[in-house]
């Protein structure tokens, strides 16, 4: 049996030296031979306001150089049990949105080929339709676990139906999503009407508002949500401006009043037992948090799910 990549230790290299893989692992071309693989997608194309989330993943990386391989909290051991690297970037168009979905696509097409479940460092919201077409394209349509201040369904942007504000519309009208395993949790704040949050309850989705939660742990929530899904195919998106500002400031479209870390840990704790088939953490705008603190949430945040993988060995 072949070993598995371990990250490079601190005690081997100091952190702040080496390659600024995700937590220091192996960067390879290719996801065969791998369990899961860590993928960067640089588009911030489809924000609507503050830009900067093209240099997301680069900077989770490197604070990503601060974690070690043991979840000292839940006992997850993910390396121990799954061949894990650092895929690398996908080569999207920066000039043209449109033209970078289907890049995306492709490319998750053929890691999930290789049956390698990817965990996405972002990048803004819209990467989330291109990826959840290639998840239905294996899968068929999937559960979602979504974390935001936004719904993001939005019908159009200034005319425009692909942007960060409306992965989640196209998602249903292209049948990517099992609509009534859909869980919203986190949004806030103000909207463009009274009935904003209609549509997608409309769907079926399970609409989670930040003040509903507020002062809660979320654990008991998530055991609801495991017994909704079951087995189910299931993806979860975390949008980093779920999170209140005082702990993420370093995004696009803060939102005041969001969920805590400890809650949003419990979110991310809680998808263990589902059957998780890719991940992304979306809209780290590393210019708007110099202290970095913002990508370094989003890199352990980014271990978390890792660690609540099918598969992961409980120390």
């Amino acid at each position: 049996m072949p070993m598995k990549n371990q990250p490079l230790s601190g005690n081997a290299m100091p952190r702040f030296g080496g390659i600024a893989s995700m937590m220091r692992l192996p960067v390879v071309s290719s996801a065969q031979g791998l369990d899961v693989a860590f993928i960067g997608i640089p588009l911030d194309t489809g924000t609507s306001h503050r830009p900067g989330a093209r240099f997301g993943p680069r900077q989770i990386r490197a604070e990503s150089s601060l974690l070690r391989p043991y979840n000292m909290a839940t006992g997850a051991a993910p390396f121990d049990a799954l061949q894990v690297a650092d895929l690398g970037d996908v080569p999207i168009n920066t000039y043209s949105l449109t033209k970078s979905l289907p890049i995306i696509t492709d490319f998750y097409d053929e890691v999930l080929a290789s049956d390698c479940i990817p965990l996405t460092l972002g990048g803004d919201h819209t990467i989330a339709l291109p990826i959840l077409r290639a998840m239905a394209a294996k899968h068929g349509p999937v559960a979602l676990v979504h974390v935001d201040a936004h719904a993001d369904v939005n019908e159009d942007m200034f005319g425009e139906s692909i942007a960060h504000g409306t992965p989640f519309r196209r998602a249903v009208e292209e049948n990517l999503l099992v609509c009534d395993k859909v869980f919203q949790i986190g949004l806030r704040g103000t909207g463009y009407a009274s009935d904003d949050f209609d549509w997608p309850r409309s769907q079926g989705f399970t609409i989670v508002p930040a003040h509903e939660v507020w002062y809660q742990s979320l654990a008991p929530f998530m055991a609801q949500v495991r017994e909704r899904i079951g087995n189910t195919p299931c993806y979860l998106s975390f949008d980093i401006d779920g999170i209140d500002p005082a702990y993420a400031g370093g995004t696009g479209t803060p939102g005041n009043w969001g969920l805590t870390v400890p809650q949003a840990l419990e979110i991310v704790r809680g998808c263990r037992g589902l059957n998780i088939v890719g991940a992304d953490l979306v809209e780290v705008s590393p210019p708007y948090d110099p202290s970095g603190n913002t990508a370094l949430l989003g890199a352990n945040l980014l271990f978390e799910m890792l660690c609540v993988l099918p598969g992961v060995l409980i120390r």
